[in-house]
């Protein structure tokens, strides 16, 4: 199939239905650069080891180059997502009901944002999929069951690897400097946060971006009616519009998550910091070799919790970890709801 960007504005400018379903996707990926990118840099942020505005200027470079290099050496995570469901054969309703799970996921995404929670947009994103499918075939046939349960392996991998990978690398970082002088390690420590926010933002773009350009290509193998093939090599000009996209998304509203993730659940210092950031960039490399779709909220969030249990279980502010967690429990239905009912309503109207 043609990829080019010449083949791309012209499919758009033809078909107003992928022209819709495209400029939602684009949205998704906006919300998910104000929900989702900052933890990427809240933990650097609070830390005062970079100012904001640097710090999501050097997440935009660092989200494109993750989405560049990973797509390139390895794409399973957005194959995964282009085969999770089945939306048919009729590129018209395919394409309507898409347009909905997308519009489901906008909806579910600002609404969190509004209240300053961490939402997991590539949960969202599955869920909504997973809805407008449903609506579509009126029951689980268009469900892929062999590429929907590593979302479930995702999940359970993402908060226990998260969180065990916090507690052993603060613990190695604390017995490696427990004799070291305090002052002079601090300056150690701020040039190994900044490191490790930029090793985050890496994996946030290979996640995530490949996830997005995921459901691009979706959008127009289903315009096409034709089915998602297996392997995609994924054009440059997508990855350059999807981390355009999303840290635009960081700049506008990536302020409430910062503090949320960085400030409200637990007091960070710099080498809490890194060791948070090292572990869930590992957690998040694992999980895109083995082309497992995981949140990259998921794995920082849990993290952060591990590298504070290390000093007590106390130092964790758990009544912002029950509003996350409560989150992410009500994401699956709640989205997958809302993409659903769109769905139905989305091939009423069209």
């Amino acid at each position: 199939m043609n990829l080019s960007f010449a083949y791309f504005w012209g499919e758009m400018t033809r078909d107003p239905l992928l022209c819709a379903a495209i400029v939602l996707t684009l949205a998704v990926i906006l919300v998910n650069g104000w929900t989702d990118a900052p933890n990427a840099i809240a933990t650097c942020v609070v830390t005062r080891c970079m100012a904001p505005r640097a710090a999501i200027l050097m997440a935009a470079v660092f989200n494109f180059l993750g989405v560049l290099i990973m797509s390139s050496l390895n794409a399973t995570v957005a194959e995964t997502i282009t085969r999770m469901v089945d939306f048919g054969s009729d590129s018209h309703e395919a394409i309507v009901a898409l347009s909905a799970a997308l519009f489901a996921i906008v909806v579910w995404a600002t609404l969190a944002w509004y209240f300053g929670i961490p939402t997991s947009e590539s949960h969202a994103l599955i869920a909504g999929l997973t809805g407008g499918a449903v609506a579509l075939h009126g029951g689980l046939g268009g469900v892929n069951g062999a590429e929907w349960i590593k979302v479930v392996y995702g999940l359970g991998m993402s908060v226990l690897l998260g969180f065990g990978l916090g507690w052993l690398v603060c613990r190695l970082v604390v017995a490696v400097f427990r004799r070291a002088n305090r002052k002079k390690t601090e300056k150690i420590f701020r040039a190994a946060q900044i490191f490790g926010a930029a090793c985050m933002s890496f994996m946030h773009g290979a996640q995530d971006g490949q996830k997005f350009m995921g459901v691009i290509l979706l959008s127009l193998f289903l315009v096409n009616g034709s089915q998602p093939a297996k392997a995609v090599a994924m054009p440059v000009w997508l990855m350059l519009l999807c981390s355009a996209v999303m840290a635009l998304g960081t700049s506008i509203g990536g302020k409430k998550i910062i503090k949320s993730v960085g400030m409200d659940m637990v007091k960070l210092e710099k080498y809490q910091g890194f060791s948070a950031d090292i572990a869930a960039s590992v957690c998040l490399l694992i999980s895109s070799v083995f082309g497992i779709p995981v949140s990259t909220t998921h794995a920082k969030t849990t993290a952060i919790m591990g590298v504070g249990a290390v000093r007590r279980l106390s130092a964790i502010n758990f009544s912002v970890v029950k509003e996350m967690g409560l989150t992410w429990i009500l994401t699956f239905p709640g989205c997958g709801l809302i993409g659903f009912l769109m769905a139905k309503l989305f091939m009423r109207l069209f």
